[in-house]
Order: C-alpha cells, then structure tokens, then sequence
C-alpha cells in the first residue's frame, strides 16, 4: 500500500536544503507521495530509508529503456493521466512490423522504406523508432531475418516470437542490441523470463486480458525481473482503450504495481487509412509503443505529427527562435516581414514566403509562443517590442531600405511603430496565405 507524504516525511533527513529541486523535505515528501519525484534525487537520504521506502517512491509507471546509443527508445515513467496536470514525457514508440517469411530483396525493399520514415515539418525532426520481427516460421528463418535487420538499421528491435528457443537464437544474433522480447504468456513465462534476464533485455508481457496479466506481471516480478512492458491481449479498438485506460488510472491513481509498466499495443485493420486512425487511439490513451504494418509516408507522417503535438509541453508552446531568417537568395532591396516566434505561425508565414517566389527576411518577435491577434491581445506584440528587437537584431544592416511589413492583424500598430522603428510601416495581408498575391502586387513577383 501506498505511503502518505507524511509517512514518507518521517523517514527523510529533514535538512530542508532545497537540493532535491523542491523548497523542503515535507515538499519532497509530497511530491514522492504523489509519484512526482524519485527518491534518488535526495543526496541524504539513509540506506535504511530508501529500503523502507522502496515502491513507494518508486514512479507509478517504470521507465523502459528499448535499443542502445541515440537510437535508444524510452517509454513509461509517465505521472499523470492528462497532459494538462503536468506533460506527457516519453512519446509512444513506433515500430513497424517485418516478417521473417519476406524474400531477400522484400526484406530490403520494406526496410529501405522505414528508414525513409524521416521528416520535417515546423521546424521539427520526425522519425519512427523501432523494427518488429515477427517469427512466422522456424528458429533457424527468424534468426536469419534478425541477422539482417539488425545490419541494416540502426533502429531500436522488437523480436516477436513465443517459441523460447526461437527467442534465444533471435536474442544471440542481435546481442548488444537490447531489443524488446515479445512474448512471455502463461505458458513459456518462465523460460522466456530467464532469456530476458540472460540477455538483460526488456520483456513484453502477453495475457488474454488484464485480470490475467496482473498475475502474470506478478509471477514473473516473483522471478526477479521487472524489466516489462505490458500487452493485455485485446485486439479490438474499443477494448484496447479500455484496457489502456484502466491500466494507466490503476498505475498513476490506485500505485497499482502489477500495472506500473510501460504498454504495447498492435494494430489490426487491414485498410492503411484505418491502421492510422487506430494507431491514433492507442497513442492518444495510452500506449507506450503501438507497432504498425503500413509504411506510406503519407499515413504515417500524420500520426507522427499528432504524437509531436500530444507530448509537447501544453504549457510551452513551441517557438523559433528571435533572429533574421532568409527565405530564397535575399539581396540588400529584399522585403522584410514581421511575425511572431510561435513555430505554427511562423512557418506558415516562411511556406507562403517561399511560395511567393520573392526572396525576403522573416523577423519573428518573441512573443512567448504565442499568434498575432493572441499575442497583441496580451500585450506582448506591441510597437515598442517590436521596435526593439528591429533595432536590437541588425536588420537595418542587411538591407539599404527601411521598410517593413507588418501583420494585416495588428495594422492598429503601424503608425506606432513608425514612431518607435523610424521605418515605414507596409500593413501586410490578414493571413498568411495572402503573401503571395501581395508580394506579387507589391514586388512584381
């Protein structure tokens, strides 16, 4: 059973030092209690007081570590339930599924595929995580398929198989890798729970439902080993939700340690369109990792965009950062645009920019990650502000003009920031997809 904050502060050194992040130790205490902080981060806590407080200042979902080097893949150690109460932190894997039956040049035409799975959009890197090799046939076929899989991507493994001897010899020829073994069930636990701890690699735990599984994680953790990620068994959408979901609230609200594990999920719709819509339920609630079968770019970048969307701070938005941007071949009679640093504005205004065909400098103001008419409203897009960063940043040295083109939003501030700037003031389109017909009225694009 779950520790108080005041059971917890009773076993704490009490110096009140502030090193472990919060104010003093009945802070920290709380902070444990609600599965917030880890005990480790306390430089005087005693070795009787951690074995005494063990679980329960354990986090509610363990953290998971899938691969090795940069291409390692964390999941778990997750606190809350919904992103607003704090953030998400370790965004769902992906991993698409390969199967060891695939000929030569199928295998290397559909692993050529996953390792384009790389994008960018907003200023922001996408890519996928992991490869699963699924065992469709004998020990001796999935080895090989291992073999080569793990020669030609650097991405975290997933090896799939519930045959013990298969899992070792896919274990063997992927050794140093640390790849996820999927999976141990009622019938091979114990022999698959001594190949995960051979190879000290993580475990994937399969049960025909969650009641089944929580004695399952038990009789394994029962082994030693609690390097696991959960499966309930669940293969509808609608169950695995409420698997996922229940799981999750058991974990976080309920310090339920059977269920204090990182989650997989596996898709089952044949139609692409399908696959993604339900890979887009399993991330949203609250898969740790969903592992796929289509690799169209155009699928799986929209998926990738909603996991960057969801595990992004919702109290930092994302921002670029306040300096001169170069859109095409500037030149010193090149126009300059104004805009804010919030990622999604500022790279519509640089797309239509571009699209205009008129080389130009994009000045965005830090506005705290905010838009045009949001950051106006707040005050944090004032004349004065943007004054100050104009003559702050070297723009006047750039061009032999002083003109600037400002938001159609804010065209109450132009005759301001004429005032304050010295430059003449252009009021630009509302939107940003009004550029290019402006530019080219404007600049004979």
């Amino acid at each position: 059973m779950a520790l108080t904050g005041l059971e917890i502060y009773k076993l704490l050194p009490k110096k009140n030092c502030g090193e472990c992040g919060p104010p003093t130790c009945l802070a920290f205490a709380m902070s444990l209690a609600a599965g917030k902080a880890s005990l480790e981060v306390c430089p005087y806590v005693s070795d009787e007081a951690k074995e005494a407080l063990g679980a329960a200042s354990a986090p509610p979902i363990k953290l998971i570590k899938i691969g090795v080097g940069d291409k390692a893949v964390e999941l778990g150690d997750e606190t809350v339930i919904f992103r607003h109460d704090k953030t998400f932190f370790h965004p769902t894997g992906i991993a698409f599924e390969v199967k060891d039956s695939l000929s030569e040049a199928e295998l290397t035409q559909k692993l050529e595929e996953i390792n384009a799975l790389e994008f960018d959009r907003v200023g922001l890197h996408y890519e996928v995580d992991m490869v699963a090799v699924k065992q469709t046939g004998d020990a001796a076929q999935f080895k090989a398929a291992v073999q080569k899989i793990a020669a030609a991507t650097n991405l975290s493994l997933v090896l799939i198989t519930e045959d013990p001897a298969s899992a070792d010899q896919g274990l063997e020829a992927c050794k140093g890798r640390n790849p996820l073994l999927y999976a141990a069930t009622e019938n091979n636990y114990k022999e698959m729970t001594e190949l995960a701890q051979k190879y000290s690699v993580p475990l994937g735990v399969k049960a025909e439902d969650i009641f089944n599984l929580s004695n399952l994680v038990e009789k394994i953790t029962a082994l030693g080993y609690k390097e696991l990620v959960l499966d309930s068994g669940s293969r509808t959408t609608s169950k695995v939700l409420a698997d996922l979901t229940e799981m999750r609230r058991a974990a976080i609200k309920k310090k339920y340690r059977p269920f204090g594990y990182p989650t997989i999920a596996f898709t089952t719709a044949e139609e692409p369109m399908e696959e993604m819509m339900q890979s887009q339920v399993y991330v949203s609630k609250y898969a740790s990792m969903v592992v796929l079968k289509t690799t169209d770019k155009h699928f799986v970048l929209p998926l990738l965009a909603w996991r960057q969307n969801l595990y992004t701070d919702p109290q930092k938005p994302i921002q670029v950062e306040t300096k001169i941007y170069e859109v095409g071949n500037v030149t010193a009679d090149s126009p300059v645009y104004l805009t804010t640093n919030f990622s999604l504005t500022y790279y519509s205004v640089e797309g239509e920019v571009e699209g205009s065909k008129v080389p130009s400098y994009i000045i965005p103001v830090d506005t705290d990650g905010t838009s045009v008419l949001t950051a106006w409203a707040a005050g944090k897009y004032s004349a004065e502000k943007i004054a100050e960063v104009m003559n702050s940043i070297g723009i006047e040295e750039k061009v032999n003009h002083r003109e600037v083109i400002l938001p159609g939003y804010v065209a109450v501030l132009s005759g301001k920031l004429e005032e304050k700037s010295g430059w003449k003031v252009v009021v630009g389109p509302r939107e940003a997809a009004g550029i290019p017909a402006f530019a080219k009225s404007r600049y004979g694009a």
